[in-house]
């Protein structure tokens, strides 16, 4: 990957003792199977926010300039294990530093472990995960880490909300909480699901995008893409909302599948995620202090089956 710097900011804002915000990429596409190529996708994505504005005309701020640091690749291709194991350490690294933790994908299995590490971190952690596909396997092929096993754990372990979804398996019906399942086609005909789903929110949110959630005419490069989904301006309201009313403590992005001819998805991609951060920190001038809420002399975690024994 030849990007440096986060978009080209200048240098006084990418030093990570100044910076508020992290950016792990995980370039890792080990077992999505309807199109390969979302390992290319963190750079395509840091590619496309070279060439942005860097001034965001709806909230009138400049957000680079809180700082964003771009963290190393995690990469380890010694077994899918592996590589969640350390997207989960990287990730809790970074938010015991107190920063806001973003990362860029690569396939949807990579959020097993920064979902993992959230929700040990931060108490009564809702998951809001915006995307086309369910992803609540317990297994495939014999593995749980695996692109289709994603938000299983999650929905064991933390309040789980998905937003957009139009493609499950049968099995998966059984394991989603229906109530907090909002259907695409449900949501075409009812406008009260963004009050719905963030009404069922707890405090601290951790917003899990597959770019699979976005409609097929803004997004259609991606892993696996599907007709139906969510479009420009609602998403933005929605997500808008979410940051003003919750406590998000971080959140992902994944499923970019990159074409060497079309490239208008990655320039998407990297818009969401500067708007992202834009509501953020749309309240907080460049020079005020930030705090995550993670209290290193609490217990914080919410009940895991997962060990947090590592030190930093």
């Amino acid at each position: 990957m030849t990007n440096n710097t986060y978009a080209g900011i200048p240098e006084e804002f990418v030093k990570l003792e100044q910076s508020k915000i992290v950016l792990i990429p995980v370039p890792y596409d080990g077992t999505s199977t309807v199109q390969k190529g979302s390992e290319k996708g963190p750079e395509a994505f840091l590619n496309a926010s070279n060439n942005m504005e860097l001034y965001d005309i709806e909230t009138d701020t400049e957000v680079y300039q809180q700082g964003v640091y771009l963290a190393d690749l995690v990469e380890d291709n010694t077994s899918p294990e592996a590589l969640i194991d350390a997207v989960h350490q990287t990730t809790k690294k970074y938010i015991k530093k107190n920063k806001f933790v973003t990362i860029f994908g690569g396939e949807h299995a990579i959020s097993i472990g920064n979902i993992r590490a959230f929700n040990e971190m931060f108490p009564s952690l809702t998951v809001l995960h915006i995307g086309a596909h369910a992803h609540l396997r317990k297994s495939h092929n014999g593995t749980s880490v695996n692109n289709t096993c994603a938000l299983h754990e999650a929905s064991q372990t933390t309040n789980l909300i998905q937003v957009g979804i139009r493609s499950m398996s049968a099995i998966e019906k059984t394991i989603a909480d229906i109530d907090k399942t909002y259907f695409s086609h449900e949501m075409a005909v009812d406008d009260t699901w963004i009050d719905s789903a963030i009404d069922q929110m707890t405090d601290n949110v951790f917003i899990n995008f597959s770019l699979s959630g976005l409609d097929l005419s803004i997004m259609p490069n991606t892993t696996s893409p599907l007709p139906g989904g969510l479009f420009w301006y609602e998403t933005l309201d929605f997500i808008k909302q979410v940051f003003a009313e919750k406590n998000v403590v971080g959140f992902d992005m994944v499923d970019l599948c990159p074409h060497a001819k079309q490239k208008s998805s990655d320039f998407v991609a990297a818009k969401l995620y500067y708007k992202m951060l834009s509501y953020k920190f749309m309240d907080q001038e460049v020079g005020d202090d930030y705090d995550n809420a993670y209290d290193n002399s609490k217990q914080k975690n919410n009940a895991t089956k997962f060990n947090d024994d590592d030190e930093y």
